[in-house]
């Protein structure tokens, strides 16, 4: 089994990262192979919208850092993307790497990629409600279907005010979980 990891999170050791660590070495622990993606440190740029993965290629045709992880999503098993909420939604980081994978896709939206991949998105926010941005997950869950992706799992991270910081310990528990689940 191979898991790729996207980090989209400008912190390295930031509450979504930490979360996908706890998923991948349980993952790794079992001898998972696992790749890890840190995109701040990436050089790239969105998707152009130039539409030659439609017609002229079947992947896509800038070629900058994430031409590479592009690729190792193709022939990933699971693909682990894991981000902060930033003003409702993913990191930049992340969507630009989202919208780079409608390479993915064919001009009558048919999947490239081989069926049966399994996505699980982390997500962190600094907002103890959990009703906020609660639409996040469903509307990338969409694209991740139209790619094939046949399994999908939720963890979410939500700050305490209380505290005055994000409680781990449950998203913890649930990357241990799912990394097992993923495992069988």
């Amino acid at each position: 089994m191979k898991i790729v990891c996207i980090l989209g999170s400008p912190r390295e050791e930031g509450n979504s990262a930490k979360i996908a660590a706890r998923l991948c070495d349980a993952a790794e622990a079992k001898g998972v192979s696992v790749t890890k993606y840190f995109l701040n440190k990436l050089k790239y740029i969105g998707c152009q919208s130039c539409m030659a993965c439609k017609d002229k290629s079947e992947i896509c045709v800038i070629k900058d850092d994430l031409t590479e992880v592009l690729s190792e999503v193709k022939s990933a098993d699971v693909v682990v993307l894991a981000s902060p909420i930033f003003f409702g939604d993913v990191s930049g980081q992340m969507k630009c790497f989202i919208d780079r994978t409608y390479s993915y896709l064919t001009l009558d939206y048919k999947s490239r990629l081989a069926p049966g991949k399994k996505v699980v998105m982390i997500l962190s926010q600094g907002d103890a409600d959990k009703k906020h941005f609660a639409d996040v997950f469903c509307r990338y869950n969409e694209f991740f279907k139209w790619n094939g992706f046949n399994e999908s799992h939720l963890i979410r991270a939500f700050y305490d005010n209380e505290k005055k910081s994000t409680p781990l310990d449950e998203p913890y528990r649930q990357a241990e979980e799912i990394a097992a689940k993923l495992m069988k």
